[in-house]
């Protein structure tokens, strides 16, 4: 298994962010991870990563303990969100050359210049990364978090606030990248037209617990809904199966 999360609690003095979430993703696999905003999605992604310490529970990346021994594998993991800027007065090709070395990415010139025509950056890449547009911005994201070919990516709302033509753009290309690389990628959004596009498994959360699992057909078949946005609802409001299966956990 890719990605091995074991019975993850993170607790705060103001509550249980999550309380008790365990899964297994194989190699290749995409999978959603739901659920509204506080459901504890950024905290288990982070706790993934290694960015943050659980309260209990353990997490193992492509066989190793991210508690003990994270340092083995972050190399061959990445992460991208819109909302984590990159310094802004640093160029594109700066920036990716800085994440490059962090990563230990060999023939890293190479890398990028790969990289530029893959994405369409290759105008861009002397252009300081505060000057460009939000489509820009995430395309060199993505770029950031494809700079080190990792084996687990782990994306946070990919393309939010894009235009939908846009966002398709960064879609095809993570599906492309999964294909090829035969990565593994933990998908956060809240867009379920990407999320059904993208995701061969969904596992949706509330208030830090894991409240169903399966694959977005079985999802739409089990609450009878047409689509997952309609299954989100159901599960963020309390309604049906949705309810019931909130009560037995």
């Amino acid at each position: 298994m890719s990605i091995v999360v074991d019975k993850l609690v993170k607790e705060y003095k103001t509550g249980t962010a999550v309380g008790g979430v365990s899964f297994t993703l194989p190699k290749g696999s995409v999978t959603g991870l739901l659920g509204g905003n506080g459901a504890g999605k950024t905290t288990t992604i982070a706790m993934i990563m290694g960015l943050t310490l659980p309260t209990s529970g353990a997490v193992s990346v492509l066989g190793v303990d991210m508690l003990r021994h994270r340092h083995q594998v972050l190399a061959r993991m990445n992460f991208e969100s819109p909302y984590v800027e990159m310094p802004l007065r640093l160029t594109v090709r700066q920036n990716l050359k800085v994440f490059g070395r962090l990563y230990g990415v060999r023939d890293l010139d190479a890398r990028i210049a790969t990289l530029a025509q893959e994405l369409d950056l290759v105008e861009l890449l002397d252009r300081p990364a505060g000057k460009l547009s939000a489509g820009q911005k995430t395309r060199v994201s993505l770029a950031k978090a494809l700079v080190n070919n990792p084996e687990v990516l782990l994306l946070d709302e990919p393309t939010a606030s894009l235009d939908p033509d846009t966002a398709d753009w960064v879609r095809a290309r993570l599906d492309r990248y999964r294909h090829e690389r035969g990565a593994t990628i933990l998908l956060a959004s809240h867009n379920m037209v990407e999320v059904e596009r993208l995701c061969d498994r969904v596992i949706m959360m509330k208030q830090g617990r894991i409240v169903d699992d399966g694959t977005p057909d079985d999802l739409l078949t089990r609450y009878g809904r047409a689509n997952l946005e309609e299954v989100f609802l159901d599960v963020a409001r309390g309604r049906g199966i949705a309810a019931e299966r909130e009560a037995a956990s």
